[in-house]
């Protein structure tokens, strides 16, 4: 068929990249591509809601694959020719094809475009929202909202011009155009959910104009679009609005006409979102109601996205208020096993060419919410149905298993106790779909298993018993292997992401308790090393030898970043000297992404993971030697990380020195009568770049980080006070900008009074010149901070 014949090539498009650049296919593609892509529709089918036809819609596919799997700068070069002549272009079908283009280039060319072209490309997007015509309006809305869900935090820096464009154009938008509304509530959504406190002051306009479109739209689309974008809207900061969402909520949830199915389902899924967000102190009173609402429609309704959203709103109160919970289990995790254990949905089409689709055609819904999953004899998934709206279309069967493995884990986790006598049944049920065809849930299952580790972990730390102790390390010693097996056999990697992250949280939890098997050290860092070296399944190109210079595509970077990850993680669970010999092994791999020539994606995540390493080191017994016995070697990579031209290097490498320090402790501080001296190349080195370190400081991204970045601080002025004295002046000014920060946690502020009281102490003189400098506002509030006791 058609559709199958398209999966094919995108499937090849992928796969094959290596073959497409090597053999000089990828202009010849964009030939094709392109004219369809902008193609006006033939006279007399002109959509008046300009809804992409199948043929345009597989030409923005292809794009899309070719952004997941090629690398960005290859890519861009070819590509930036075509969209530019688009863009520029008098017919408008032109300029809405380099919309789409730019717009699904987002998901896998994000670094390259956040580092190099987001200005640009936002300002074309900025212009084309006030274009004459409505069909490029529609796809710069689009473009906005893949570039919101795709390149933060960098986009929501640009509120103030975006805020007030998008307002306007929802105010304008004539309601009955639907098609047009979803995308301008798309855009919103997607830049409202990254916002965060800088929503305040569009926040009441805002909120009149959602509840303004719950209680009086007409269209339940509308109604529905409204409902989404409030869950996205302000966090806590929707405390004021509550009472009146909440009644909305509830009047939808309890009208039992068919055609309130699909807002049922939005106000269920922001329902979730309002349990998470507005405190447990305003959602609480109502946490036994939702639960009673959210059984009361799995018993009345047969529909699985209905399901699929009550086992949301499920786990969302267990995260609220777990005992409204616990009492309710029995039933709750009988229908989400049923929905695991279910084929309903699920039927498996065998062809002469062992192709097979998971479809089932009798429940398509006319608003084509289901779509095909493809599947080749390898078990390789494609998704082959995708609107222009960008939202991900999948068979509803699909996504309530996938949502019953998400909630089911976390449900485990936060309910404790109370859930021990559904764990090994639930368990037996998740670990089942470990190789179910659709990768949505085998990475669904895949985090279910590590909750369930993280749930038994916390039980018997609650209730240390034999028994407890024993299930522990009976779960662990088959889902770890499990996990380990499936990374490097999986051949989806955005399963496989998720299995890494996964088993990093599971070891964060219980830390040594999951390192005990016999070899299980050994064969997390071995495994670890094999994506670092790209040795696993799902990073094989399909036989096609690649340039060994060759830039990544950005996805597989990612992958990379999923694993280094778990070297700080093993770092902080067993003694030093037990992990030395494979950090010692895996350090090159790390290192060799900090040169110069390497994006700067991949220089932040090499400094950084040396970084949170180290800062991981120090808590551990024999941190000292170990971090000591490391210091030459990574020392130059730290001092270049702080010079470098990216500032979130530069971040990640004040970081990382300071973890240094912190980790070696005097056997650095020995060293520092030699940097003043200059006997000591290294350590002349970190001389050298001592200033350029107190230059950067506060951490403006990372704030988390300050803490350590103060306690280096501390120690170097305890064991070496001459250097820190001699920066005095840059270290009070950071100091002062930093108290005067709303989102700074306390320790990172009793740290940092820590040392401005020894300071004032001990060098009276040298910090009264330095606070005298400050601006009158900051000098206030430093004196008043380090006065008071």
């Amino acid at each position: 068929s058609g559709d199958s014949g398209h999966a094919i090539f995108l499937s090849n498009c992928g796969v094959h990249r290596h073959a497409v650049l090597k053999h000089k296919l990828l202009q010849p593609i964009l030939q094709v591509v392109f004219p369809i892509l902008s193609a006006a529709p033939p006279p007399g089918e002109e959509d008046p809601e300009d809804e992409e036809n199948d043929t345009e819609g597989f030409a923005v596919q292809v794009i899309d694959t070719m952004a997941l799997h090629m690398p960005p700068e290859k890519l861009f070069n070819q590509l930036l020719p075509f969209t530019q002549a688009c863009l520029s272009s008098e017919n408008s079908y032109e300029r809405k094809g380099g919309l789409m283009c730019m717009a699904v280039l987002a998901e896998g060319c994000a670094d390259h475009i956040r580092t190099k072209m987001l200005s640009s490309m936002l300002q074309t997007v900025c212009r084309s929202l006030s274009d004459k015509n409505q069909v490029v309006r529609s796809a710069a809305l689009f473009a906005l909202g893949q570039f919101s869900e795709h390149l933060q935090p960098d986009v929501s820096k640009f509120h103030a011009e975006l805020m007030p464009l998008l307002h306007g154009y929802l105010s304008s938008v004539n309601q009955t155009k639907i098609g047009h509304m979803t995308k301008a509530f798309y855009a919103l959504e997607n830049f409202l959910e990254n916002l965060g406190q800088e929503i305040e002051p569009y926040l009441p306009t805002l909120m009149e104009t959602m509840l303004s479109a719950l209680n009086n739209a007409e269209n339940l689309k509308l109604k529905e679009l409204a409902v989404s974008a409030i869950a996205n809207a302000a966090k806590k900061m929707l405390v004021p609005y509550f009472p009146p969402i909440i009644e909305s909520l509830k009047g939808f949830l309890t009208d039992t006409r068919e055609e309130m199915r699909a807002l049922q389902t939005q106000a269920l899924d922001t329902l979730s979102v309002l349990a998470r967000t507005v405190g447990k102190e305003v959602f609480s009173p109502l946490a036994a109601e939702c639960v009673q609402l959210g059984l009361n429609l799995t018993d009345a309704v047969d529909d699985p996205d209905l399901r699929r959203c009550t086992y949301s709103l499920f786990s969302a109160v267990s995260d609220v208020s777990p005992d409204c919970l616990a009492p309710q289990l029995t039933p709750i995790t009988t229908v989400m096993l049923l929905s695991l254990r279910s084929t309903e949905g699920v039927t498996a089409h065998l062809e002469e060419d062992k192709q097979f689709v998971l479809l089932d055609d009798d429940d398509a819904d006319d608003e084509g919410g289901e779509g095909d999953a493809v599947l080749d004899e390898e078990g390789e998934t494609e998704v082959d149905d995708r609107d222009v709206a960008g939202f991900s279309v999948e068979n509803a069967y699909i996504d309530e298993k996938e949502d019953a493995c998400d909630a089911l884990g976390e449900i485990a986790f936060n309910t404790g106790v109370a859930f021990q006598p559904f764990l090994e049944s639930s368990f037996q049920q998740v670990y089942e779909l470990r190789d179910f065809p659709h990768e949505d849930v085998r990475r669904a299952a895949f985090g279910a298993m590590g909750q369930f580790c993280r749930a038994q972990h916390k039980v018997w730390k609650e209730n240390p018993t034999e028994a407890n102790h024993q299930a522990l390390h009976k779960l662990l010693q088959v889902v770890l292997p499990c996990f380990l097996e499936a990374v490097r056999q999986d051949r989806e990697r955005q399963v496989v992401m998720a299995i890494l992250e996964s088993m990093n949280a599971v070891i964060k939890s219980c830390q040594e308790e999951a390192l005990q098997a016999p070899g299980i050290l050994a064969e997390i860092s071995n495994t670890i090393k094999d994506v670092l070296k790209k040795k696993t399944v799902c990073q094989d190109v399909g036989g096609d030898e690649a340039d060994e210079d060759e830039q990544q595509v950005e996805y597989d970077a990612m992958l990379q970043e999923f694993a280094g990850e778990g070297i700080p993680v093993l770092a902080s669970a067993v003694p030093a000297e037990t992990f030395y010999p494979h950090l010692n092994d895996l350090l090159p791999l790390i290192m060799s992404k900090a040169k110069s020539s390497c994006t700067e994606a991949d220089r932040s995540f090499s400094v950084g993971t040396i970084g949170e390493t180290l800062h991981s080191l120090v808590d551990v017994a024999g941190c000292r030697v170990v971090a000591g016995r490391l210091s030459n070697r990574l020392l130059p990579v730290l001092v270049a990380g702080v010079k470098d031209s990216d500032a979130e290097v530069r971040n990640n490498g004040v970081f990382a020195l300071g973890a240094l320090a912190q980790a070696a402790g005097p056997i650095i501080a020995s060293e520092y009568p030699m940097i003043i001296s200059g006997y000591n190349t290294h350590f002349t080195l970190f001389s050298q770049v001592f200033p350029a370190l107190v230059a950067r400081l506060p951490l403006k991204e990372d704030m988390e980080e300050n803490k350590t970045i103060y306690s280096c601080l501390t120690f170097l002025y305890s064991h070496n006070p001459v250097l820190v004295v001699r920066h005095l002046r840059p270290i009070i000014s950071a100091a002062a900008h930093l108290l005067g920060m709303k989102d700074v946690d306390n320790e990172t502020r009793n740290t940092l009074l820590m040392l401005l009281r020894g300071l004032a102490q001990h060098h009276t003189q040298e910090f009264e010149s330095a606070v005298i400098s400050l601006p009158d506002e900051q000098r206030n509030k430093m004196t008043m901070a380090v006065t008071q006791s």
